[in-house]
């Protein structure tokens, strides 16, 4: 059991610097394979499962790295500690929830997981499998933890899956909206937390403290540490940074209170179902003009298929160049040979489109074309294609890439949400007990 603890807090930590693009601290690895030989204790009761003082004590090691990286004010130990055991209780109730609801993760599932860690880490997989090992880890463990990793990620995507889709209705809404701003603002926010229907007694002791922790803010606490220190949100241990958001995104009362702040500057409390919220400002850009280049082609394709062979393929499209090169008319070959049911009837014309619409090799071909240049034969996995770039044009797409980004970060709002709230709703339902002294 502690074998397994110990290498779930390794895990915990290092999937956490996969998300931050942060590096792997070896020391808290050697810090790992130290800790086996010390006797352990229970900091928490979760349910049918335990979370080991050796797994809370690497878990804080990890946070205190990056506050010192960050630059950011090191909270009271007993703070940070609290604030760490929280997140593995959560984190164990998700991977428990998982588990109960039929969530699993495929070997291929793990190993790209495995891949883009050691990426992020500027390591081999076979280095970084090497650094596991000599820390006194077993990798097969190891691996079966990022498995659960990947579990809470996909009851976190499932919980989203279930809502309701953002119609346009909403999007016009909000952009019609006068008290919608313009540009884009980067927050970090600190919240405390209210259980669903709270009593007249628990929602002043919560407004008190966030009174409290918003006196401290003004008297010159620094606000990441505050975060780490009394924020009950899901980045409070990343300084409670939330990144950038534009006006759309947020609830009509949030983005009322932040419209007129400048950089550096705080809200006071604001009440919310969730709780007390403290938004701090730390950036704010100008919404940009969105201008990208449209390109006008007409395309022949020879598809492959089973009477097709990949090399009759080839052959049939090197005779159509042929022809091109000797004069025949594009469109008539077009609709004589091409197999795009689409374009073909139309003598191979895809309308305008911009130049990564059809993948990355037709991307590669066309943008090195000038207008009236006829390609060579090229193969995609559908075929062979010969391409004429017909014309060429800039596009103000700002309207539509505004609301690209209003409908994805209203969605980005509404998931964060709901996903809040249904892990709150997780913690209540499960069995959890405390054994952090003091």
């Amino acid at each position: 059991m502690i074998c397994r603890k110990l290498s779930r807090s390794v895990l915990a930590l290092m999937f956490v610097i996969v998300t931050a693009n942060l590096l792997i601290p070896t020391s808290l690895l050697a810090q790992a394979a130290g800790s086996a030989t010390r006797i352990d204790s229970i900091v928490a009761l979760v349910d049918e499962d335990v979370i080991l003082r050796s797994e809370l004590e690497l878990a804080v090691a990890g946070i205190v790295d990056r506050i010192r990286a960050s630059g950011d004010t090191m909270p009271p130990q007993n703070l940070l500690e609290s604030q760490v055991l929280e997140r593995l209780i959560m984190r164990e109730i998700q991977v428990q929830r998982a588990m109960q609801t039929g969530i699993r993760v495929s070997d291929a599932d793990i190993d790209q997981a495995l891949v883009t860690l050691a990426q992020q880490n500027n390591m081999t997989l076979q280095q970084l499998r090497q650094v596991i090992e000599n820390d006194g880890e077993d990798f097969a463990e190891f691996r079966r933890n990022i498995g659960e990793e990947l579990m809470t990620e996909r009851l976190r995507q499932r919980i989203v899956a279930s809502m309701e889709p953002i119609t346009d209705s909403e999007v016009d809404i909000l952009l019609a909206s006068e008290d919608v701003m313009g540009g884009e603002y980067n927050v970090s926010h600190i919240m405390v937390g209210l259980q669903d229907g709270p009593t007249p007694a628990q929602v002043q002791a919560a407004q008190l403290k966030a009174e409290d922790i918003h006196d401290r803010l003004v008297n010159g606490l620094d606000f990441a540490s505050a975060a780490i220190s009394y924020s009950d949100g899901q980045e409070a241990l990343e300084g409670g940074l939330v990144g950038w958001r534009d006006l759309h995104s947020v609830p009509a009362f949030f983005a009322d209170a932040i419209g007129g702040l400048q950089p550096g500057q705080f809200t006071q409390p604001i009440r919310s179902p969730a709780g007390f919220h403290i938004i701090k400002v730390n950036d704010y850009r100008e919404e940009r003009q969105v201008v990208v280049q449209e390109y006008k082609a007409r395309h022949i394709m020879i598809e492959v298929d089973e009477m097709m062979t990949p090399r009759l393929a080839m052959d049939t499209i090197l005779e159509i160049k042929q022809k091109l090169t000797d004069g025949d008319d594009f469109a008539a070959l077009a609709k004589e040979y091409s197999d795009d049911v689409t374009s073909a009837n139309l003598g191979g014309d895809m309308g305008w489109f911009p130049p990564e619409a059809y993948g990355e090799r037709v991307y590669q071909t066309i943008v090195s074309m000038q207008p009236g240049q006829v390609s060579e034969p090229f193969q995609t996995q559908g075929g062979w294609h010969i391409l004429e770039l017909l014309d060429t044009r800039e596009m103000d797409r700002t309207e539509e890439a505004i609301r690209a980004e209003a409908r994805e970060q209203i969605m980005r709002s509404k998931a964060d949400q709901e996903i809040e709230k249904v892990l709150r709703q997780f913690r209540d339902e499960a069995f959890v007990e405390t054994r952090l002294a003091g």
